[in-house]
Protein backbone atom coordinates (compact mmCIF):
# COMPACT_ATOMS: atom_id res chain seq x y z
CA UNK A 1 0.00 0.00 0.00
CA UNK A 2 1.23 3.58 -0.38
CA UNK A 3 1.68 3.45 3.20
CA UNK A 4 2.01 6.50 5.75
CA UNK A 5 4.10 5.17 8.49
CA UNK A 6 4.71 5.90 12.08
CA UNK A 7 7.43 7.72 13.46
CA UNK A 8 9.31 5.11 14.60
CA UNK A 9 9.41 3.63 11.22
CA UNK A 10 10.74 6.71 9.38
CA UNK A 11 13.88 5.49 7.83
CA UNK A 12 13.98 2.75 5.54
CA UNK A 13 16.25 0.07 7.29
CA UNK A 14 18.08 -2.46 5.60
CA UNK A 15 18.03 -6.37 6.20
CA UNK A 16 20.68 -7.60 8.69
CA UNK A 17 22.09 -10.72 6.12
CA UNK A 18 22.40 -7.19 3.43
CA UNK A 19 25.89 -8.29 1.61
CA UNK A 20 28.54 -5.99 0.14
CA UNK A 21 28.68 -6.15 -3.48
CA UNK A 22 32.78 -6.03 -3.36
CA UNK A 23 34.37 -6.80 -6.63
CA UNK A 24 31.69 -9.77 -7.83
CA UNK A 25 30.35 -9.86 -11.28
CA UNK A 26 26.74 -8.58 -11.23
CA UNK A 27 25.40 -11.69 -12.59
CA UNK A 28 26.44 -13.24 -9.58
CA UNK A 29 24.79 -10.52 -7.71
CA UNK A 30 21.03 -10.70 -6.82
CA UNK A 31 19.28 -6.96 -6.14
CA UNK A 32 16.23 -7.85 -4.00
CA UNK A 33 14.14 -5.11 -2.54
CA UNK A 34 11.16 -5.60 -0.38
CA UNK A 35 9.33 -4.29 2.88
CA UNK A 36 10.81 -4.65 6.02
CA UNK A 37 9.47 -7.68 8.17
CA UNK A 38 8.23 -9.07 4.72
CA UNK A 39 9.50 -12.20 4.49
CA UNK A 40 10.87 -15.69 6.77
CA UNK A 41 14.11 -16.00 8.16
CA UNK A 42 16.08 -18.63 6.18
CA UNK A 43 14.47 -17.56 2.64
CA UNK A 44 17.14 -15.97 1.24
CA UNK A 45 19.82 -18.47 1.68
CA UNK A 46 17.56 -21.19 0.85
CA UNK A 47 17.01 -19.54 -2.78
CA UNK A 48 20.73 -19.20 -3.30
CA UNK A 49 21.35 -22.98 -2.30
CA UNK A 50 18.10 -23.78 -4.64
CA UNK A 51 19.64 -21.46 -7.31
CA UNK A 52 22.70 -23.50 -7.48
CA UNK A 53 21.44 -26.63 -7.87
CA UNK A 54 18.67 -25.85 -10.86
CA UNK A 55 21.21 -23.66 -12.80
CA UNK A 56 24.88 -24.73 -11.33
CA UNK A 57 26.19 -20.94 -10.73
CA UNK A 58 26.33 -18.92 -7.80
CA UNK A 59 24.57 -16.33 -6.87
CA UNK A 60 24.74 -13.72 -3.64
CA UNK A 61 21.28 -11.68 -2.74
CA UNK A 62 21.73 -8.30 -1.75
CA UNK A 63 18.79 -7.97 0.28
CA UNK A 64 17.56 -4.39 1.06
CA UNK A 65 13.98 -3.02 2.53
CA UNK A 66 11.84 -0.23 2.29
CA UNK A 67 8.95 1.58 4.27
CA UNK A 68 7.24 3.79 1.69
CA UNK A 69 6.56 2.64 -1.10
CA UNK A 70 6.95 6.50 -3.01
CA UNK A 71 10.51 6.47 -1.79
CA UNK A 72 11.36 3.28 -3.58
CA UNK A 73 9.38 4.37 -6.89
CA UNK A 74 11.96 7.43 -6.97
CA UNK A 75 14.56 5.31 -7.00
CA UNK A 76 14.00 3.61 -9.52
CA UNK A 77 12.00 6.49 -11.91
CA UNK A 78 15.51 8.28 -11.67
CA UNK A 79 17.40 5.28 -12.24
CA UNK A 80 19.95 5.86 -9.19
CA UNK A 81 19.42 1.89 -8.41
CA UNK A 82 19.82 -1.25 -10.38
CA UNK A 83 17.36 -3.34 -8.25
CA UNK A 84 16.39 -6.79 -9.69
CA UNK A 85 13.25 -7.37 -7.87
CA UNK A 86 11.35 -5.53 -5.87
CA UNK A 87 7.89 -5.62 -4.18
CA UNK A 88 5.32 -2.71 -4.64
CA UNK A 89 1.90 -2.38 -4.22
CA UNK A 90 -1.03 -2.93 -6.90
CA UNK A 91 -1.37 1.08 -6.91
CA UNK A 92 2.64 1.34 -7.84
CA UNK A 93 2.72 -1.42 -10.36
CA UNK A 94 -0.30 0.10 -12.49
CA UNK A 95 2.03 3.42 -12.01
CA UNK A 96 4.93 1.55 -13.06
CA UNK A 97 3.17 0.07 -15.95
CA UNK A 98 2.44 3.20 -17.31
CA UNK A 99 5.62 5.02 -16.77
CA UNK A 100 7.47 2.12 -18.56
CA UNK A 101 9.28 1.43 -15.59
CA UNK A 102 8.86 -2.62 -15.87
CA UNK A 103 10.38 -5.26 -17.89
CA UNK A 104 8.26 -8.34 -18.74
CA UNK A 105 8.45 -11.60 -17.22
CA UNK A 106 9.09 -14.83 -19.25
CA UNK A 107 8.29 -17.74 -16.59
CA UNK A 108 7.95 -19.78 -20.31
CA UNK A 109 12.05 -19.71 -19.92
CA UNK A 110 11.89 -21.54 -16.72
CA UNK A 111 11.57 -25.58 -17.10
CA UNK A 112 8.15 -27.18 -16.63
CA UNK A 113 8.96 -28.93 -13.12
CA UNK A 114 10.03 -25.60 -11.07
CA UNK A 115 7.38 -23.38 -12.86
CA UNK A 116 5.47 -22.59 -9.63
CA UNK A 117 4.12 -19.40 -10.68
CA UNK A 118 1.97 -20.77 -13.50
CA UNK A 119 0.96 -23.74 -11.51
CA UNK A 120 0.00 -22.45 -8.81
CA UNK A 121 -1.71 -18.99 -9.76
CA UNK A 122 -5.20 -18.32 -8.26
CA UNK A 123 -7.57 -17.63 -10.59
CA UNK A 124 -8.62 -14.09 -8.52
CA UNK A 125 -5.11 -13.13 -8.58
CA UNK A 126 -4.77 -13.37 -11.92
CA UNK A 127 -8.44 -11.71 -13.02
CA UNK A 128 -7.61 -8.98 -9.87
CA UNK A 129 -4.22 -8.40 -11.92
CA UNK A 130 -5.59 -8.19 -14.89
CA UNK A 131 -8.02 -5.55 -13.60
CA UNK A 132 -4.77 -3.20 -12.46
CA UNK A 133 -4.32 -1.91 -16.13
CA UNK A 134 -7.33 -3.16 -18.87
CA UNK A 135 -4.92 -2.08 -21.72
CA UNK A 136 -1.59 -3.99 -20.28
CA UNK A 137 -2.00 -7.43 -18.35
CA UNK A 138 0.06 -6.54 -15.21
CA UNK A 139 0.26 -10.67 -15.22
CA UNK A 140 2.62 -10.16 -17.63
CA UNK A 141 4.81 -8.09 -15.62
CA UNK A 142 4.12 -8.78 -12.06
CA UNK A 143 3.44 -11.56 -9.52
CA UNK A 144 1.60 -11.26 -6.32
CA UNK A 145 2.95 -12.05 -3.57
CA UNK A 146 0.52 -10.94 -0.60
CA UNK A 147 -3.19 -9.34 -0.32
CA UNK A 148 -5.99 -8.80 2.00
CA UNK A 149 -8.71 -6.32 2.53
CA UNK A 150 -9.69 -3.27 4.36
CA UNK A 151 -12.43 -3.42 7.02
CA UNK A 152 -13.11 -2.28 10.85
CA UNK A 153 -11.39 -3.66 13.57
CA UNK A 154 -13.43 -3.74 16.68
CA UNK A 155 -14.20 -4.54 20.33
CA UNK A 156 -16.60 -7.17 20.02
CA UNK A 157 -17.58 -6.91 23.85
CA UNK A 158 -18.24 -3.26 23.94
CA UNK A 159 -19.65 -2.81 20.15
CA UNK A 160 -22.35 -4.93 18.48
CA UNK A 161 -22.01 -6.60 15.25
CA UNK A 162 -24.64 -4.30 13.72
CA UNK A 163 -23.00 -1.21 14.43
CA UNK A 164 -19.66 -2.56 12.75
CA UNK A 165 -21.58 -3.91 9.49
CA UNK A 166 -21.73 -0.32 7.75
CA UNK A 167 -18.78 2.09 7.48
CA UNK A 168 -20.93 4.99 9.41
CA UNK A 169 -19.71 3.54 12.63
CA UNK A 170 -16.67 5.45 12.31
CA UNK A 171 -19.14 8.29 12.47
CA UNK A 172 -21.29 7.08 15.41
CA UNK A 173 -21.65 9.06 18.39
CA UNK A 174 -21.73 6.21 20.73
CA UNK A 175 -17.68 5.87 19.93
CA UNK A 176 -16.69 9.54 19.76
CA UNK A 177 -13.51 9.19 21.25
CA UNK A 178 -12.82 5.75 20.83
CA UNK A 179 -12.78 5.51 17.09
CA UNK A 180 -9.38 4.98 15.14
CA UNK A 181 -8.70 5.84 11.63
CA UNK A 182 -5.71 5.00 9.05
CA UNK A 183 -3.43 7.72 8.14
CA UNK A 184 -3.87 6.26 4.83
CA UNK A 185 -6.27 8.51 2.52
CA UNK A 186 -6.09 6.17 -0.20
CA UNK A 187 -7.09 3.19 2.30
CA UNK A 188 -10.02 5.65 3.47
CA UNK A 189 -11.10 7.48 0.66
CA UNK A 190 -12.24 4.25 -1.17
CA UNK A 191 -14.66 2.89 1.74
CA UNK A 192 -15.73 6.30 2.87
CA UNK A 193 -17.00 7.25 -1.10
CA UNK A 194 -18.14 3.56 -1.11
CA UNK A 195 -20.47 4.20 1.76
CA UNK A 196 -21.99 7.63 0.20
CA UNK A 197 -23.00 6.16 -3.39
CA UNK A 198 -24.93 3.44 -1.89
CA UNK A 199 -28.01 4.48 -3.99
CA UNK A 200 -26.08 4.98 -7.00
CA UNK A 201 -24.52 1.28 -6.82
CA UNK A 202 -27.82 0.05 -6.00
CA UNK A 203 -29.41 1.91 -8.96
CA UNK A 204 -26.49 0.29 -11.06
CA UNK A 205 -25.77 3.46 -12.25
CA UNK A 206 -22.13 3.02 -10.90
CA UNK A 207 -19.64 0.01 -9.91
CA UNK A 208 -17.63 -0.23 -7.41
CA UNK A 209 -14.53 -0.23 -9.65
CA UNK A 210 -16.11 3.29 -11.30
CA UNK A 211 -15.64 4.51 -7.73
CA UNK A 212 -12.03 3.29 -7.32
CA UNK A 213 -11.55 5.05 -10.28
CA UNK A 214 -12.80 8.38 -9.54
CA UNK A 215 -11.09 11.50 -8.61
CA UNK A 216 -13.62 14.23 -9.09
CA UNK A 217 -13.58 16.89 -7.75
CA UNK A 218 -17.40 16.37 -6.58
CA UNK A 219 -16.34 13.03 -4.76
CA UNK A 220 -12.94 14.40 -3.07
CA UNK A 221 -15.41 17.39 -1.49
CA UNK A 222 -18.23 14.58 -0.38
CA UNK A 223 -15.51 12.59 1.15
CA UNK A 224 -13.94 15.42 2.68
CA UNK A 225 -17.16 16.88 4.32
CA UNK A 226 -18.24 13.37 5.91
CA UNK A 227 -14.70 13.04 7.22
CA UNK A 228 -14.53 16.65 8.61
CA UNK A 229 -18.37 15.25 10.33
CA UNK A 230 -16.24 11.98 12.04
CA UNK A 231 -13.47 13.66 13.10
CA UNK A 232 -14.81 14.67 16.65
CA UNK A 233 -14.80 11.40 16.87
CA UNK A 234 -11.85 10.27 16.24
CA UNK A 235 -9.15 9.92 18.90
CA UNK A 236 -5.94 8.94 16.51
CA UNK A 237 -4.41 8.85 13.19
CA UNK A 238 -2.60 6.44 13.12
CA UNK A 239 -0.30 3.80 10.51
CA UNK A 240 1.02 1.24 13.02
CA UNK A 241 0.19 1.85 16.24
CA UNK A 242 -3.57 1.15 16.34
CA UNK A 243 -3.28 -2.41 16.92
CA UNK A 244 -1.77 -1.81 20.36
CA UNK A 245 -4.74 0.95 21.11
CA UNK A 246 -7.18 -1.78 20.25
CA UNK A 247 -5.85 -4.32 22.48
CA UNK A 248 -5.79 -1.92 25.20
CA UNK A 249 -9.17 -1.05 25.04
CA UNK A 250 -7.83 2.56 24.23
CA UNK A 251 -9.87 2.65 21.42
CA UNK A 252 -12.68 0.59 20.13
CA UNK A 253 -13.38 0.80 16.89
CA UNK A 254 -10.72 1.28 13.89
CA UNK A 255 -10.64 1.44 10.32
CA UNK A 256 -7.69 -1.28 9.66
CA UNK A 257 -5.92 -3.64 7.67
CA UNK A 258 -6.85 -7.13 7.43
CA UNK A 259 -3.04 -8.52 8.51
CA UNK A 260 -3.35 -6.20 11.24
CA UNK A 261 -6.37 -7.42 12.14
CA UNK A 262 -4.99 -10.29 13.04
CA UNK A 263 -2.11 -9.65 14.57
CA UNK A 264 -4.44 -7.33 17.06
CA UNK A 265 -7.05 -9.77 17.58
CA UNK A 266 -4.34 -12.85 18.82
CA UNK A 267 -2.25 -10.04 20.76
CA UNK A 268 -5.27 -8.92 22.44
CA UNK A 269 -6.76 -12.42 23.39
CA UNK A 270 -3.69 -13.03 25.42
CA UNK A 271 -4.58 -10.26 27.76
CA UNK A 272 -8.56 -11.21 27.97
CA UNK A 273 -9.49 -8.38 25.32
CA UNK A 274 -11.73 -10.06 22.71
CA UNK A 275 -11.23 -8.26 18.89
CA UNK A 276 -12.78 -8.92 15.60
CA UNK A 277 -13.04 -7.95 12.01
CA UNK A 278 -15.51 -7.33 9.82
CA UNK A 279 -16.08 -5.79 6.18
CA UNK A 280 -18.77 -3.73 5.96
CA UNK A 281 -21.76 -4.60 3.92
CA UNK A 282 -21.61 -1.63 1.65
CA UNK A 283 -18.55 -2.73 0.17
CA UNK A 284 -14.79 -2.38 0.64
CA UNK A 285 -11.23 -2.76 -1.21
CA UNK A 286 -8.70 -5.33 -1.38
CA UNK A 287 -4.96 -4.48 -1.81
CA UNK A 288 -1.77 -6.75 -3.32
CA UNK A 289 1.57 -6.36 -3.36
CA UNK A 290 3.73 -7.91 -6.05
CA UNK A 291 7.01 -8.85 -7.69
CA UNK A 292 8.25 -7.21 -10.69
CA UNK A 293 11.12 -6.86 -12.41
CA UNK A 294 12.29 -2.89 -12.78
CA UNK A 295 13.64 -1.90 -16.72
CA UNK A 296 17.17 -0.97 -14.62
CA UNK A 297 17.85 -4.62 -13.45
CA UNK A 298 20.74 -6.39 -14.32
CA UNK A 299 20.07 -10.27 -13.29
CA UNK A 300 16.64 -10.35 -15.22
CA UNK A 301 17.28 -14.17 -15.30
CA UNK A 302 18.14 -14.81 -11.22
CA UNK A 303 15.68 -12.26 -10.60
CA UNK A 304 13.41 -14.35 -12.82
CA UNK A 305 13.99 -17.74 -10.72
CA UNK A 306 13.43 -15.53 -7.56
CA UNK A 307 10.19 -14.85 -8.42
CA UNK A 308 9.09 -18.28 -9.18
CA UNK A 309 10.40 -19.61 -5.90
CA UNK A 310 8.48 -16.92 -3.47
CA UNK A 311 5.98 -18.77 -5.46
CA UNK A 312 6.58 -22.80 -4.18
CA UNK A 313 4.03 -23.76 -2.13
CA UNK A 314 6.73 -24.29 0.85
CA UNK A 315 7.92 -21.03 0.72
CA UNK A 316 4.96 -19.68 0.57
CA UNK A 317 3.75 -20.91 3.35
CA UNK A 318 6.64 -20.40 5.81
CA UNK A 319 6.39 -16.62 4.21
CA UNK A 320 2.65 -16.29 5.17
CA UNK A 321 3.25 -18.21 8.89
CA UNK A 322 6.22 -15.53 9.74
CA UNK A 323 4.69 -12.37 8.38
CA UNK A 324 1.23 -13.01 9.68
CA UNK A 325 0.07 -11.50 5.53
CA UNK A 326 -1.66 -14.10 3.28
CA UNK A 327 -0.20 -15.52 0.58
CA UNK A 328 -1.22 -14.84 -3.27
CA UNK A 329 -0.92 -19.25 -3.97
CA UNK A 330 -3.53 -21.09 -4.96
CA UNK A 331 -2.02 -24.24 -4.35
CA UNK A 332 -4.27 -26.49 -2.40
CA UNK A 333 -0.82 -27.41 -0.10
CA UNK A 334 -1.18 -23.53 0.83
CA UNK A 335 -5.16 -23.86 2.17
CA UNK A 336 -4.39 -27.10 3.74
CA UNK A 337 -2.35 -25.51 6.06
CA UNK A 338 -4.39 -22.67 7.08
CA UNK A 339 -7.81 -25.37 7.68
CA UNK A 340 -8.86 -25.11 11.40
CA UNK A 341 -11.93 -26.61 12.53
CA UNK A 342 -12.41 -24.13 15.09
CA UNK A 343 -13.87 -21.84 12.03
CA UNK A 344 -17.38 -22.35 9.87
CA UNK A 345 -17.09 -23.60 6.41
CA UNK A 346 -16.75 -20.72 3.97
CA UNK A 347 -16.73 -20.34 0.62
CA UNK A 348 -13.14 -19.70 -1.30
CA UNK A 349 -13.88 -21.70 -4.83
CA UNK A 350 -12.90 -18.09 -5.86
CA UNK A 351 -9.10 -18.55 -4.84
CA UNK A 352 -8.57 -22.18 -4.54
CA UNK A 353 -10.79 -23.84 -7.12
CA UNK A 354 -14.36 -25.18 -7.37
CA UNK A 355 -12.96 -28.22 -4.60
CA UNK A 356 -12.86 -24.79 -2.10
CA UNK A 357 -16.41 -24.60 -1.68
CA UNK A 358 -16.76 -25.37 2.10
CA UNK A 359 -13.63 -25.07 3.81
CA UNK A 360 -12.68 -23.94 7.54
CA UNK A 361 -10.15 -20.79 7.59
CA UNK A 362 -9.70 -17.88 8.80
CA UNK A 363 -12.19 -15.74 7.70
CA UNK A 364 -10.16 -12.79 8.37
CA UNK A 365 -7.11 -14.17 6.15
CA UNK A 366 -9.53 -15.62 3.58
CA UNK A 367 -12.78 -13.76 2.72
CA UNK A 368 -15.74 -15.90 2.04
CA UNK A 369 -16.59 -15.53 -1.67
CA UNK A 370 -19.84 -13.17 -0.64
CA UNK A 371 -17.46 -10.55 1.00
CA UNK A 372 -15.12 -10.49 -2.07
CA UNK A 373 -18.23 -9.61 -4.33
CA UNK A 374 -18.53 -6.73 -2.78
CA UNK A 375 -14.86 -5.62 -3.12
CA UNK A 376 -12.90 -3.71 -5.62
CA UNK A 377 -8.84 -3.09 -6.27
CA UNK A 378 -8.00 0.58 -5.56
CA UNK A 379 -6.34 2.62 -9.09
CA UNK A 380 -3.32 5.07 -9.07
CA UNK A 381 -4.90 8.54 -9.68
CA UNK A 382 -1.34 9.92 -11.44
CA UNK A 383 -1.13 13.54 -10.90
CA UNK A 384 -4.77 13.69 -9.40
CA UNK A 385 -3.22 11.73 -6.12
CA UNK A 386 -2.00 15.47 -5.12
CA UNK A 387 -5.58 16.93 -5.10
CA UNK A 388 -6.68 13.79 -2.81
CA UNK A 389 -3.23 14.10 -0.26
CA UNK A 390 -4.23 18.19 -0.26
CA UNK A 391 -7.92 17.16 1.15
CA UNK A 392 -6.72 14.45 3.91
CA UNK A 393 -3.99 17.51 5.03
CA UNK A 394 -7.22 19.69 5.52
CA UNK A 395 -9.23 16.59 6.95
CA UNK A 396 -6.86 16.12 9.82
CA UNK A 397 -5.91 19.74 10.55
CA UNK A 398 -2.67 21.32 12.25
CA UNK A 399 0.51 19.38 11.86
CA UNK A 400 0.58 20.19 16.02
CA UNK A 401 -1.93 17.60 16.34
CA UNK A 402 -0.95 15.10 13.90
CA UNK A 403 2.53 15.10 15.94
CA UNK A 404 1.57 15.24 19.47
CA UNK A 405 -0.43 11.83 18.34
CA UNK A 406 3.03 10.65 17.20
CA UNK A 407 4.77 11.30 20.07
CA UNK A 408 2.26 9.52 22.30
CA UNK A 409 2.31 6.65 19.94
CA UNK A 410 6.21 6.16 19.68
CA UNK A 411 5.85 6.21 23.29
CA UNK A 412 3.29 3.01 23.50
CA UNK A 413 5.75 1.67 20.89
CA UNK A 414 8.24 1.79 23.54
CA UNK A 415 6.52 0.37 25.98
CA UNK A 416 5.14 -3.31 23.69
CA UNK A 417 8.47 -3.02 22.48
CA UNK A 418 9.71 -5.74 25.06
CA UNK A 419 6.22 -7.62 24.52
CA UNK A 420 7.09 -7.94 20.84
CA UNK A 421 10.53 -9.06 21.68
CA UNK A 422 8.73 -11.80 23.92
CA UNK A 423 6.48 -12.92 21.68
CA UNK A 424 9.16 -13.58 18.86
CA UNK A 425 11.32 -15.46 21.35
CA UNK A 426 8.18 -17.48 22.19
CA UNK A 427 7.32 -18.78 18.61
CA UNK A 428 9.62 -17.57 16.00
CA UNK A 429 7.06 -14.38 14.77
CA UNK A 430 7.73 -10.75 15.37
CA UNK A 431 5.48 -7.89 15.08
CA UNK A 432 3.90 -8.07 11.61
CA UNK A 433 4.77 -4.76 9.74
CA UNK A 434 2.29 -1.84 8.80
CA UNK A 435 3.41 -2.68 5.43
CA UNK A 436 0.27 -0.72 3.82
CA UNK A 437 0.55 2.31 2.67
Amino acid sequence: MKKIFAAAAVAATVFASCFSLGAKDRKEVLKVYNWSDYIAEGVIADFEQWYFEQTGEQIEVSYMTFDVNEAMLSKIEKGQEDYDVVCPSDYIIERMLNNNLLLPLDFAALPDSINYIYKYRSPYIEKMFRSINPAIDANNYSVAYMWGTTGILYNSDKVPAEDVATWDVIRNPKYAGKVLMKDAPRDVYGPVLIYLKQKELAEGTVTLQDLMMDSSAESIAAVKEYLLECKKGVCGWEADLGKELMTKERALVSLNWSGDAVWAIEEAAEVGVNLDYTVPEEGSTVWFDGWVIPKYAKNVKAATYFIDFMCRPDIAIRNMDETGYVASNGAWEVLESQIDPEYEPINLSYFFGEEADSVCVNPVLYPDQAVIDRCALEHDWGEKTEDLLSMWQDVKGSKAGASTYIIIGAVILAIVAAVVFSRRSKNGRGKRPARRR
